[in-house]
């Protein structure tokens, strides 16, 4: 209950977002009728419909994708139709006779009421096509919301939520609607200017038409959200966290994921180590790598060490030292690591991907492969990494979300060894020298965010026209790219996740602020090597280049996982990256940095 209303509060905090700007000509363009019979029924359709059709997203099919792309467009159609008639109103005259003709043949009720009817329906029609172009600045709030059902599909819970937030969002534009209305009337009783403001409306109607059929709702307004709308939602979304009681560790409810560079834990109190909850069941591994099956009855009397990590998440792979490091340390004193690995990713899914990770990784503790995400949910786990201390006895003692506090974890483990009456453990912390994509990062000079390619997660994207979705289509980079901004250069189909070269010669450009760069890439299903070089600044990287490529920028994907391109060995500085792929058929998921 509690995640339906956090869900329907930033759907309320829409209105002061500039995605909400190109389909308020749709809400408003009948405010001066009555809110009953007009401006309810298209907030309801409205709602109604955005949710619909976001469930249907969370199948992830193409199908999916194809009849979204269909509906929007005949609701542009519509729409536009509607402000032709705003703009003329003997063509919706026109428009309309026949309808009238008909009611009035197969019904006996009087002229109002028909007109009433008429108004209800067709301010309902309106609803559902603004409700198939609605598209929301994803906010805090909506990514967890959309995350949770990406994990989960499309069900009665994920649907739940999404209708919250359009019902949150139809509440904030009903108030408006409800002033705004009494703003009109008064406008035409004192100026009787009523058929200039009908005028006036339809004008915005099929400005707002024009805007969404350009894509700025997804493109510009998305890059200019305004900040302080985000702040409120991750307020909500703290507190919320912040109140969960000590013993709800173990929950259904799951809202999203996200990955994790700062650390968010329990605090841990070298006296008294709080319960938390039960350990949630294992059974929902879908395979098991270095050990048999292992369960909760048989892991009685050892202390548990689970991580919540995949395979191509940097922050996940820079906490894997200490880790790895701890399961060797401890793993004779009565301590058991079990790696939990729940993909991000469509090719992390893949056994074969993750056996080779684990084994190139040195992995060599349990792994549990959580590809249905059951043991994630039961943890109601949110981040990657995300590492839960388990007693002797089956009671989660403390966790710790993201990267650092390494000492404190250490700790942590070896107070719970000598509860359960383990002796000669050593006190002393472990000493961890990592190099490459595991070197700790350098957070104090990383200014660029962790950046997805695929449209269902895009932002600040800078070629010179918008994504076109599921589609080869020919990108050239915008002029200038700002600190963050990225684009791509030549024959590209982007799709939900990842983008795909059609043809040789394809570039990525990124502006960034940190000493590492990395990007997820992959080759295609044949699997064929390809050949990539790197420049920054225009120039070879010389010294600043990463482990998986030369000083010349040179270097080759061979799998899909995360490649270290960048490693500034002097003083960190604004940069412009350009990978440019030699051969076709790449794929790219995401840059991260560090």
């Amino acid at each position: 209950m509690l995640l339906v209303i956090i869900a329907y509060l930033g759907g309320v905090l829409t209105i002061l977002s500039p995605c909400i700007l190109p389909v308020l000509p749709f809400v408003f363009a009948r405010a001066d009728e009555p809110f009953v019979k007009t401006g309810l029924p298209l907030l309801a359709g409205m709602a109604l419909t955005f949710a619909a059709v976001a469930t249907l997203a969370a199948l992830g099919g193409g199908w999916a994708v194809r009849a979204n792309e269909i509906g929007r467009d005949a609701a542009l159609v519509l729409l536009a139709i509607f402000g032709v008639t705003l703009l003329v109103p003997s063509i919706a005259d026109r428009l309309t006779r026949p309808i009238v003709s008909l009611g009035n043949r197969l019904s006996q009720s009087s002229t109002n009421e028909a007109s009433s009817g008429q108004k209800i329906f067709s301010s309902f029609v309106l609803g559902i096509a603004t409700g198939l172009l609605w598209a929301p600045c994803a906010g805090p709030i909506l990514g967890l919301v959309l995350t949770g059902a990406a994990l989960q599909g499309a069900n009665a819970k994920t649907s739940l939520l999404l209708l919250a937030y359009a019902a949150g969002a139809a509440t904030s534009l009903a108030a408006a609607l409800l002033i705004g209305g009494r703003v009109f009337a008064a406008m035409k009783r004192s100026l009787g200017a009523g058929e200039w403001i009908r005028r006036a409306l339809g004008a915005a109607v099929l400005a707002g038409v024009a805007a969404i059929a350009l894509g700025f709702d997804t493109g510009f307004l998305t890059r200019v959200s305004a900040a302080p709308t985000n702040a409120l939602e991750q307020v909500l979304i703290d507190k919320t966290r912040a109140q969960k009681p000590a013993t709800s560790v173990v929950m259904n409810d799951s809202g999203g994921a996200m990955m994790m560079m700062s650390a968010h834990h329990h605090p841990a109190n070298a006296t008294a180590l709080p319960v938390e909850g039960d350990m949630p069941s294992l059974a929902g591994a879908t395979q098991w790598l270095n050990s048999p099956p292992l369960t909760r009855e048989s892991l009685r009397g050892k202390v548990v060490l689970v991580d919540f990590w995949t395979y191509s998440c940097i922050n996940c792979l820079r906490a894997l030292p200490y880790v790895r490091a701890w399961a060797d340390k401890y793993k004779d004193k009565g301590l058991v690591v079990i790696g939990v690995h729940a993909p991000e990713f469509a090719f992390e899914k893949n056994i074969d991907n993750v056996k080779r990770a684990v084994r190139e990784l040195g992995v060599t503790y349990p792994v549990a492969i959580d590809n249905d995400y059951a043991i994630w949910q039961g943890f109601n786990n949110e981040f990657w990494p995300a590492h839960y201390f388990i007693d002797a006895q089956g009671h989660i003692r403390h966790h710790h979300f993201g990267e650092g506090e390494y000492d404190q974890s250490e700790k942590v483990i070896q107070q719970l060894l000598a509860e359960a009456g383990h002796t000669g453990v050593a006190s002393d912390i472990v000493k961890v020298s990592a190099g490459g994509a595991e070197a700790e990062s350098n957070a104090g000079d990383v200014q660029s965010p962790e950046t997805y390619i695929g449209y269902d997660r895009a932002e600040h994207f800078a070629s010179t026209e918008d994504a076109v979705h599921d589609a080869p289509h020919v990108y050239a980079l915008a002029p200038t790219l700002h600190l963050n901004q990225w684009g791509l250069t030549g024959n590209w189909a982007v799709g939900g996740e990842r983008a795909s070269l059609d043809t040789a010669g394809g570039k990525i450009t990124f502006h960034f602020h940190a000493r590492d760069l990395h990007l997820v890439l992959g080759p295609d299903k044949d699997g064929k090597p390809i050949h990539f070089r790197v420049l920054v600044n225009g120039q070879a990287p010389g010294a600043d280049h990463g482990v998986d490529i030369d000083a010349a920028g040179n270097g080759t994907v061979t799998e899909q996982r995360l490649y270290q391109l960048v490693r500034q060995s002097g003083e960190v500085k604004d940069r412009t990256f350009e990978i440019q792929f030699l051969d076709p058929g790449v794929e790219a998921f995401s840059f991260t940095f560090g």
